[in-house]
């Protein structure tokens, strides 16, 4: 292992406020206070949150486009591609069901809902409408259509992430294929990722700024004093969304020899990020980049992490059937074994099928009820109020859950440097982001 000699010791320490989930904690706290205190400046801060998102947004889709197309053009098996994206797909079904029925299962235990008595002519569904009325075509075929994009330039203006990940996978292919008449190609890529990921920093500087934005317009138009009257519905999702984080990923964790814990510690500044803006997608870029950095192979990374963001939603699978049930319960509504299985599969679909969208954990939660006419789609009203403080630890949960996919299919796959990895996790190599980390990263090239 060789470190450039102009690079800082590594035992060099920073000043605490030069960390970026310091920044980002101090933000959360500044924005709550503000929202509280100043409810009306706070609604207004919500263009800050808005703008960061999408200065994220505008580097995911080059991010994963040179992520794929350089992991799979250096593959030298190309029909590896398909054996991960095959084994990635079994792993997000069987935990999304998993999620699904442990959100049905809390949901009888705990029943959050049987203490209301609500007669549904009684709710306002005005702002559910807004909701309902994004909801497109939840079917398969649906579904699968748009991932092809239009034409190629349409992928990345429509900032469709599948999209991108399809033309991706397809032309990176097209490079490991072409052998040595494609060098100068991938030369090329792989000199174009070293700015882009430059970018991908210069921007991350501004999630204190988008993470206060974003907090001050929740405080300040919900008000913490929405959270009381549904208090138990929302401990419930936050105690369940742990279980799951704690006990169910870190069983899987723990037999892929790593843990839970250590990888939540290392990526503290994305989860901070993730809490602020109530958005797993602003984390995104910097999840591969540290994800590949811990020694998980380029071309897993590149493929599984963009395919988690749309097909392993374990928070917000979670989140679908303990609302489904505790409108139901809050109605008085009783759903029969079937009505209940009818949940779960239409919940599968629908949670693919809103992915990438603005609120998409309520406009799933919509999809669903609109085919399970026994629960009346105006009690979404219910959970209106503090649906905002839930979409919180469902971005957390969903990231978390596609950082431990990465790795469990990276390990399966044999892309995997597990002393990387302890060396990264455990101190030996830095693991913050900042300017000076491509003078002390270790450049070993693909695992795959």
């Amino acid at each position: 292992m060789q470190i450039s000699t102009s690079a800082p010791s590594l035992t060099e320490r920073r000043p605490f406020y030069r960390h970026l989930y310091v920044q980002v904690l101090a933000a959360i706290a500044l924005g709550a206070l503000l929202g509280h205190f100043m409810p009306d400046l706070g609604k207004n801060l919500k263009p800050l949150g808005d703008a960061f998102i999408r200065l994220v947004s505008m580097v995911i889709a080059p991010v994963i486009f040179l992520t794929v197309v350089n992991g799979i053009a250096g593959m030298t098996h190309v029909g590896a591609v398909g054996r991960v994206v095959l084994k990635a797909m079994v792993y997000f079904l069987f935990f999304s069901t998993l999620a699904l029925i442990l959100g049905l299962v809390v949901a009888h235990l705990v029943h959050p809902g049987a203490g209301l008595k609500v007669d549904p002519a009684s709710l306002n569904t005005a702002e559910v409408k807004n909701y309902a009325s994004h909801v497109g075509d939840m079917s398969v075929t649906g579904f699968l259509m748009e991932i092809i994009p239009h034409t190629v330039m349409g992928a990345f203006v429509s900032g469709n992430v599948l999209q991108v990940l399809f033309f991706a996978v397809l032309f990176g292919i097209a490079l490991a294929t072409c052998g040595e008449r494609a060098r100068p190609v991938t030369a090329f890529f792989e000199a174009l990722t070293a700015p882009v990921f430059k970018l991908v920093h210069i921007v991350m500087k501004a999630a204190p700024i988008g993470a206060f934005g974003a907090i001050a317009f929740t405080i300040g138009r919900y008000g913490i004093g929405s959270l009381v009257d549904l208090a138990w519905l929302v401990l419930t999702f936050y105690g369940t969304s742990l279980f799951f984080v704690v006990v169910v990923l870190g069983a899987v964790a723990r037999m892929a020899g790593f843990s839970i814990f250590a990888l939540i510690r290392y990526l503290k500044d994305e989860l901070l990020l993730v809490l602020g803006t109530s958005s797993s997608e602003a984390a995104m870029p910097s999840l591969m980049e540290k994800l590949e950095r811990a020694g998980c192979g380029k071309s897993v990374v590149g493929l599984v992490v963009p395919t988690g963001y749309s097909f392993n939603l374990d928070g917000t699978n979670i989140y679908m059937t303990l609302a489904v049930m505790f409108i139901a319960q809050a109605t008085h509504i009783e759903l029969s074994l079937s009505e209940q299985l009818t949940v779960l599969a239409v919940a599968m679909l629908s949670s693919k099928g809103a992915a990438g969208v603005t609120g998409a954990g309520f406009i799933t939660l919509a999809a669903t009820l609109a085919m399970v006419p026994s629960v009346p789609v105006a009690g979404m009203a219910l959970i209106l109020g503090v649906d905002r403080f839930m979409s919180e630890c469902r971005s957390l949960t969903n990231f978390i859950g596609n950082a431990v996919a990465t790795v469990v299919v990276a390990r399966w796959e044999g892309a995997f440097d597990n002393a990387r990895w302890q060396q990264t996790l455990h101190g030996d190599v830095r693991a913050d982001i900042d300017d000076r980390d491509t003078a002390v990263l270790v450049h070993t090239g693909d695992r795959s």
